[in-house]
Parts: C-alpha cells; sequence; structure tokens
C-alpha cells in the first residue's frame, strides 16, 4: 500500500525516489501540474525535456526550477494538435527515454475542430500523444520505459464513439468531446501495455484530481459552478487539489517500485483508482465500463488509420 494519497505533493514523492540517469519527456510543462510535475522530476534527479507550445513559458518554468536548485531542464517546441510538430519534437531527443509523460491537454476551447477536420481534444490530448509514443517507442524499449497519460475523472460514463470520433455526426459538445478524449487516454495506456510491454514498456493513466488550473481558462464562471469547482459566493470549492497535489499521483506513477513492470491501470491519490461506486464523488473513482480491452484495440487500429489518412507515416 502507498504511503502517499490525497494530501501529498507532487515534491514530497520525489524526495524519495532517485531518477538519475533517466530521460523524462513531460508535455504541456508550461504551467499548472505540468510545471509542479516537471519541478518534481528535477528534483528526483531526471534530465527532463519539456514539450511545450509557449516556449517562452517554458524556458521561464526551467530557469524557475535550475535557480530553486533543480537540474537544468530543456525545452522544445510542440503543439500536438500539429502532427508535423510532433514529428519535429521527437527527432530532437536522442537517446534513450525511461519517462513519458503524456500531462498536456484542453478542455473548452474556442475552437471545435482543426483544419484537418479533428476534434481539437481529440487532436491535443490523445492523437498528438499516441503519434509521439509511436515515434519514442525504440527510445522508449532501449532500457524499458514507463509511460503516464493524464487522464481525468470526466471520464466517467464517456464511452469514445469509434464511428464519430471527430464528433461530425452527432452535435459537437465539447464537454463530452473532452469526456471522450480522456477515455481515449485510459484506453491507450491498456493497449500501449498490451503491445509493448515485451519491450519493457509499461503505461497506466492518471486521474489527478480536480484543481484550478489553466485547463479551466476557457470555462465561464456559470460553468465552473455547474461543475462544483467554484462555490455559489464566487470562492473555490474547499475540496479541490492544489496544484502540487494534483501533480503527486504523476509523479508516483513515474517513480513508485510496486508499479515496476505494472501497466494498464488506473491510478488516482498516488494508489491504484476505486472503482466507481453510486456513492462515489464526481470527481474522483474510475468507471472501467468505458474502458474494455476490445475497444482499447480498436482505438488503436482506428488512431493508425487516421495518421495514414492525414498523410503520416507510421
Amino acid at each position: 500500500m502507498s504511503r502517499f494519497g490525497r494530501e501529498t505533493t507532487a515534491e514530497a514523492v520525489s524526495r524519495s525516489a532517485d531518477l538519475r540517469g533517466c530521460r523524462a519527456v513531460l508535455t504541456g510543462a508550461s504551467s499548472g501540474i505540468g510545471v509542479e510535475t516537471a519541478r518534481a522530476l528535477a528534483i528526483a534527479g531526471a534530465d527532463v525535456v519539456l514539450g511545450v507550445r509557449n516556449v517562452e513559458a517554458g524556458v521561464t518554468v526551467a530557469q524557475k526550477i535550475a535557480a530553486d536548485g533543480g537540474r537544468e531542464v530543456r525545452v522544445l517546441a510542440l503543439d500536438l494538435r500539429d502532427l508535423a510538430s510532433v514529428t519535429d519534437f521527437a527527432s530532437g531527443i536522442q537517446g534513450p527515454v525511461g519517462l513519458l509523460i503524456a500531462n498536456a491537454g484542453v478542455s473548452w476551447t474556442p475552437e471545435a475542430h482543426l483544419p484537418n477536420g479533428l476534434d481539437v481534444r481529440f487532436a491535443t490530448n490523445h492523437l498528438g500523444h499516441f503519434l509521439l509514443a509511436l515515434r519514442l517507442r525504440a527510445q522508449l524499449a532501449e532500457r524499458g520505459a514507463r509511460i503516464v497519460v493524464v487522464s481525468s475523472a470526466a471520464h466517467k460514463g464517456a464511452r469514445v464513439h469509434l464511428d464519430d470520433l471527430q464528433w461530425h455526426q452527432r452535435e459537437h459538445h465539447p464537454g463530452m468531446a473532452y469526456a471522450e478524449s480522456k477515455t481515449a487516454n485510459i484506453l491507450f495506456a491498456q493497449e500501449a501495455t498490451r503491445r509493448w510491454s515485451a519491450d519493457g514498456i509499461f503505461a497506466n493513466a492518471v486521474l489527478p484530481g480536480s484543481a484550478l488550473t489553466g485547463l479551466q481558462r476557457f470555462h465561464s464562471d456559470e460553468l465552473k459552478r455547474q461543475i462544483g469547482f467554484v462555490l455559489p459566493d464566487g470562492s473555490p470549492n474547499p475540496m479541490l487539489k492544489s496544484v502540487a497535489q494534483a501533480a503527486a499521483t504523476t509523479v508516483w506513477a513515474a517513480t513508485a517500485t510496486e508499479l515496476e513492470r505494472r501497466g494498464g491501470l488506473v491510478l488516482e491519490d498516488c494508489a491504484e483508482a476505486i472503482t466507481v461506486r453510486p456513492d462515489t464523488h464526481p470527481w474522483s473513482g474510475y468507471d472501467p465500463e468505458v474502458a474494455d480491452a476490445a475497444t482499447a484495440r480498436r482505438l488503436w487500429d482506428a488512431s493508425i488509420q487516421l495518421l495514414h489518412a492525414l498523410g503520416v507515416d507510421v
């Protein structure tokens, strides 16, 4: 049983870990949970590479980590919505990769679809990370690696619609599109482990818990109230995690000895997530009904086919 829990911070987890000699690739680390994750990995001794859309903000994060006594952090441009950017980013990673942390994500954005027809949430949260993992597979296998995919409690009840992954046939709903992309994250972790564990690669999905971060930058005040992040008087819900607490399970998934050569799991509060019950709080728990093995295989195959249709050689 883990000695950490819901109140644990990412730094507290990192203080008990040793990642010296491990190259860690982390997406979406210019704000929020990603910043705390990057700092914790550096504290543990990892050679951290940040993939960020806003390079200037990423450099600021890297400088702050170094100034606080962490290791030097490398920053590279990465726009997960742009498959050419993903390929360019991957080509800039040299040598073995011990950790790939798929942290970047978007939720309610002004955009619905990209010019190539992809739903922006599916493209950013799933497909870009999927391609990045494919591009780095050989490097992940060199010494055996962990992949950590940041999902969300929003996945509950949100089966992916394999016949309409891009929301072309249904009335588009950004909240449900986000939820389905978070289910896709779980399905990817399951199928990556099934396909790649023989190469020493194991993937797990993380439910970070609810925290106010840049992910909600396009959430209206009314939406935040509906979700419960903000109380009727406008103050933050005291049940929210801090950003440092929300990053803890990612760092635990990356470092915990009890997870050695284990994959396909859903993790929460530095432990395996509980299965949802009727009385489970909406912000927590794992819904296995949306993530069966057959759907995981079909989503993988559909993602490969989609990349081919978009002219990406995989």
